[in-house]
C-alpha cells in the first residue's frame, strides 16, 4: 500500500510539473496570464537565452507545449499566413507551413497575423480571417498536417484577431463580427462542425472566451456578457451590461475571480467598462463597474485579492477584485501605448509597450515600477511563460528571456 501510494504521489507530481510547463492559449491556463515561474526583472544580456528572426510578421502571441512555441506570422506584401514551431530549448524553427490567403484591409495596429493559436497534447490550431474566409487549421505538434476548416467571410474594417481554445474535444472560436456572427465549435480530431451558435453581434470582436463553472463565457458589445453550455452550444444566459447608445467593442478577453465573471468593452475615444457579475439564483447579477481609466484593448489581471487594469495608455488601476474598490491609479510610463496584455511571474507584472519596452511593476497591491526592459522592436503581443522562461514575440523576432 505504502509503496502504491508513493508511486500514485510521484505520478502526481511529474504531472503536475509537465502541466505548468504549458502555456497553452492566449494568456495561459484558462486565460488567466498567471505562472509561478520567476522571470528576472531587468534584463541584462546573460538572460537573453536565444533571439529568432520569425519566417514573417505579427502580433499575435506565443503559446508553448513542453518543448516547443507556436505561434502565427503572416507576410504583409501578399497576406500569406505562416504556421511555425519554434524549439524552446535553442530557438530552431522545427517546421513551417505556408498558406496562401486573400489580402484584405486592416486597421493600422492590426496585422494579418494578430491571432493566438490553442494547443493540446495532440494537435495546435491556427486561426486568420479574411474577407473570404475564416480558416482554422490543425497541425500535429510534429508538423503535420491534420485538418483544415473553411468557415465563412469575416466582415469587419479593422480585420481579424479573434484566438481560439480548446476544451475538452473541442476547438472553440468566437465569430462575432460585423456581417453574419456565430460562436463555434470545432471537432478536435476532425474539423467538423459540432454546434454553432447563432448570434446578433455589430461588431467584429477579438475578446477570447474563459471557462467559468463548466461554462463558456463570452463577451460582446451587443450582447453583453453571455454564458454558454459546451456541450451543445445552447445560451444558459446573457446580462447586457454595455450601452447600447454609441458603437464599442470587446476586445479584451473575460477574466474570472473567485465567484465572479469580469468582462470589458468600449470605444477607444469613448467610455470603457470593467464589469463584473455573480450568479444570484437562476440569474447573473451585477456586483461592481468601473469606468475611469480602464482598458479597451488589454486584458485584466487577477493577481491575489487585487484586480490590475492596464489601460491603453499605461495607467494601470488596481482595485480589490471582490468589491471593485479602487486602490490607486498610477501611469505606469511617462508615454506610450499597450495592445498586448499583462501577465504575471512570481508576483510581478509585466506587460509590454507598443515600441517594445516591456515593463514590470509590483503585484503586490502596492504601486512601484520595478524595470523597463527596452527590446527595440514594436510589440503589440501578450508575453507566454513556461521552462522557466518568457517569450515575448515583438513584430519580426521571438525572444527567451531566463535566469
Amino acid at each position: 500500500m505504502q509503496i502504491r501510494t508513493l508511486v500514485f504521489l510521484s505520478c502526481i507530481i511529474v504531472f503536475n510539473s509537465l502541466h505548468a510547463e504549458n502555456w497553452p492559449r492566449f494568456r495561459g491556463p484558462n486565460g488567466n496570464g498567471i505562472s509561478n515561474d520567476t522571470i528576472p526583472v531587468e534584463w541584462k544580456d546573460s538572460n537573453f537565452q536565444w533571439k529568432t528572426a520569425l519566417p514573417a510578421t505579427g502580433h499575435g502571441s506565443p503559446v508553448v507545449w513542453g518543448d516547443k512555441i507556436f505561434l502565427l506570422c503572416a507576410d504583409q506584401k501578399n497576406a500569406a499566413r505562416t504556421v511555425a514551431c519554434v524549439s524552446a530549448k535553442d530557438g530552431a524553427i522545427l517546421w513551417k507551413h505556408t498558406h496562401a490567403a486573400d489580402k484584405h484591409k486592416h486597421h493600422k495596429q492590426n496585422s494579418f497575423a494578430s491571432s493566438t493559436p490553442a494547443v493540446d497534447g495532440d494537435r495546435v490550431y491556427f486561426s486568420w480571417g479574411t474577407t473570404e474566409q475564416l480558416t482554422i487549421a490543425a497541425y500535429t505538434l510534429e508538423g503535420t498536417k491534420a485538418w483544415e476548416a473553411k468557415l465563412g467571410p469575416v466582415k469587419g474594417g479593422h480585420g481579424f484577431g479573434a484566438s481560439p481554445i480548446v476544451h475538452e474535444d473541442l476547438v472553440i472560436i468566437n465569430n462575432d463580427q460585423d456581417g453574419e456572427s456565430s460562436l463555434i465549435a470545432l471537432d478536435a480530431h476532425t474539423g467538423n462542425v459540432k454546434w454553432n451558435t447563432p448570434r446578433q453581434s455589430k461588431r467584429l470582436t477579438y475578446s477570447t472566451p474563459v471557462l467559468y463553472r463548466g461554462q463558456l463565457i463570452f463577451t460582446n458589445w451587443t450582447h453583453g456578457i453571455t454564458g454558454i453550455d459546451p456541450a451543445n452550444g445552447r445560451v444558459l444566459w446573457e446580462k447586457q451590461v454595455f450601452p447600447q447608445d454609441s458603437k464599442e467593442r470587446a476586445i479584451g478577453s473575460p477574466i474570472v475571480a473567485g465567484d465572479l465573471v469580469i468582462g470589458s468593452c468600449g470605444f477607444v475615444t469613448k467610455l470603457k467598462h470593467i464589469v463584473a457579475l455573480r450568479p444570484k439564483g437562476n440569474q447573473m447579477e451585477e456586483v461592481w463597474r468601473i469606468e475611469k481609466s480602464v482598458p479597451h484593448i488589454p486584458t485584466p489581471l487577477l493577481l491575489g485579492e487585487n484586480i490590475f487594469l492596464w489601460n491603453d495608455l499605461g495607467i494601470v488601476t488596481c482595485a480589490n477584485a471582490a468589491t471593485g474598490k479602487v486602490h490607486w491609479s498610477e501611469r505606469a510610463v511617462r508615454s506610450g501605448k499597450f495592445f498586448g496584455s499583462p501577465v504575471a511571474a512570481d508576483g510581478k507584472i509585466y506587460c509590454a509597450e507598443a515600441r517594445g519596452k516591456i515593463v514590470v511593476l509590483r503585484g503586490d497591491g502596492e504601486f512601484e515600477k520595478l524595470a523597463e526592459n527596452d527590446l527595440g522592436e514594436q510589440c503589440h503581443s501578450t508575453p507566454a511563460i513556461a521552462n522557466g522562461a518568457m517569450y515575448v514575440r515583438t513584430y519580426q523576432t521571438l525572444y527567451s528571456i531566463s535566469k
